[in-house]
């Protein structure tokens, strides 16, 4: 088949790039023609190696914008949005795709189905929703409802239940995500960590009683609500019993966030094994970062992450590493699989608890989490999550 790729966020990486190239290099794998269809101006994080086909009407941003001047690009974003979606339509109707994928959406995205001949597509378009919160619910499920008779339209939400907050429609179609897998490195899950240049430590951490040290890593965009200065007192807080390592890496986007990293940064270096690496990281750079550590650690505590999965939690389920992480991250995986360990949210004194346990007892049960991180990696694999997609475009 002919899929065409309707991609209208931009993003300097992170998971959203890698995202799409799941979607590309497992439909080509399969056997599938890709292209992508973006607006005019759009300037992709990486090159996917496929034909790009530009929509009248660019990409309206609204980094920095507040107050009024928001409103009037919120009304920009939506006119520009139906001129793309009715130059999708001509695009189907003359015979160029087979079926068209909207990689990221938000019930907005059907809400402006109503007033766009989209909604008649001649081939299936499917709208891929990264979860729903409960006050989102009610929203989605009356914009799902108003399309019910548009046949073609299916939205799509990456999800681990049967139904939405006890709610189900014939036309709303549930599947699991994606793990993140190795693409770009030789290494594969399973293989010793390698080494690499900028995971080389100066804080001599010696090995005990002939072990090696534990290599933990917190990886990511740096944002506030990650409470890493809280994360990093508990880390240090903890009592080991065999030798152990921190691995920090951030990226920032804002000024405010980088100075307040680098303030971190300059009052932890070095103590209790924490090595601190301050820039973004994408493709081959980036999975030798998560290749080369032992462990993820994830202990994010926020509401949302229990109704979107988990961008690092799928990361590291895909390298095969185990997992410390609070439970707000997709409780519905830790029910099913042993990966890691979880701590209350926001309860610091049982995370380093936790971190104690998973420390000291990594060797005992490491088997244990090789054996149920392949379990998950299985079933979340980029190629099932690839045929479920193929199943509800030839539904």
């Amino acid at each position: 088949m002919r899929i065409g790729i309707f991609e209208n966020i931009m993003t300097p990486g992170g998971h959203e790039v890698d995202f799409d190239r799941i979607l590309v290099e497992e439909l080509q794998s399969l056997g599938h023609e890709v292209c992508f269809y973006v607006p005019e101006g759009f300037r992709f994080a990486m090159d996917y190696h496929v034909l790009v086909r530009e929509l009248r009407g660019g990409v309206v941003s609204y980094t920095g914008v507040t107050g009024v001047r928001k409103i009037v690009r919120t009304v920009r974003r939506e006119l520009h949005r139906l001129r793309w979606y009715r130059q999708l339509y001509e695009a189907a109707k003359r015979g160029e795709v087979d079926a068209f994928i909207v990689p990221t959406s938000t019930y907005r995205y059907l809400r402006a189905l109503k007033r766009s001949v989209l909604r008649k597509s001649p081939v299936p378009v499917l709208f891929i929703l990264h979860g729903i919160n409960p006050k989102e619910a009610p929203k989605f499920l009356r914009e799902a409802d108003s399309l019910a008779d548009c046949l073609n339209i299916r939205p799509t939400v990456l999800s681990f239940g049967d139904s939405i907050f006890g709610e189900k429609r014939a036309n709303v179609r549930l599947i699991y995500p994606p793990t993140f897998v190795p693409r770009d490195i030789a290494w594969k899950p399973g293989m010793p960590p390698p080494a690499d240049e900028f995971l080389q430590t100066d804080s001599h951490a010696l090995e005990m009683d002939g072990k090696k040290p534990l290599v933990l890593g917190f990886f990511g965009q740096y944002r506030r609500e990650k409470r890493l200065e809280d994360f990093l007192e508990a880390y240090l807080g903890g009592r080991y019993t065999r030798p152990v390592e921190l691995f920090v890496q951030g990226a920032t986007m804002h000024p405010e966030d980088a100075a307040d990293f680098e303030r971190i940064i300059a009052k932890y270096r070095g103590k209790g094994g924490i090595r601190f690496l301050h820039r973004g990281l994408i493709g081959a750079e980036w999975q030798l970062a998560i290749a080369s550590v032992d462990a993820l650690l994830l202990p994010y505590s926020a509401p949302r992450y229990r109704y979107h999965w988990g961008g690092m939690l799928f990361t590291a389920i895909g390298f095969q590493k185990p997992v410390v992480t609070s439970d707000d991250m997709n409780p519905e995986v830790f029910a099913t699989y042993g990966i890691g360990k979880i701590f209350p949210s926001g309860d610091l004194m049982l995370l380093r608890k936790t971190l104690e346990l998973f420390v000291n007892g990594y060797d005992d049960e490491s088997l244990h989490y090789i054996a149920e991180l392949q379990k998950a990696a299985d079933v979340y694999s980029p190629r099932e999550f690839i045929h479920q997609i193929i199943t509800i475009i030839k539904e």
